[in-house]
């Protein structure tokens, strides 16, 4: 359990890094992450890393597939969480 702890911390770490990154790139018109490099890191779990670093740093907030996407990701995997929580806890 504590594996599944720290895989979370770290892959929402980097959710939010590469945000920032990316933001700080567009700004200088430089080489850019992939979007589906963004959306993957969400869907392996940095969903609330990725969702927050949109907001901190304002970056994809105007891309309805950002707006939309990231949170049904994070949602569609809380339902997990509490769908497994209940089953083996």
């Amino acid at each position: 359990m504590t594996g599944f702890i720290i895989y979370l911390f770290a892959v929402n770490a980097l959710g939010l890094l590469l945000m920032l990154v990316d933001k700080k790139k567009s700004q200088k018109n430089r080489w850019r992450i992939p979007e589906r490099t963004l959306f993957l890191t969400a869907v392996l779990g940095g969903s609330l890393g990725c969702l927050m670093g949109m907001y901190l740093f304002r970056h994809k907030t105007k891309h309805m597939s950002f707006t939309l996407g990231m949170p049904a990701i994070l949602a569609v995997q809380c339902l997990i969480l509490y769908y497994l929580a209940l089953r083996f806890f």
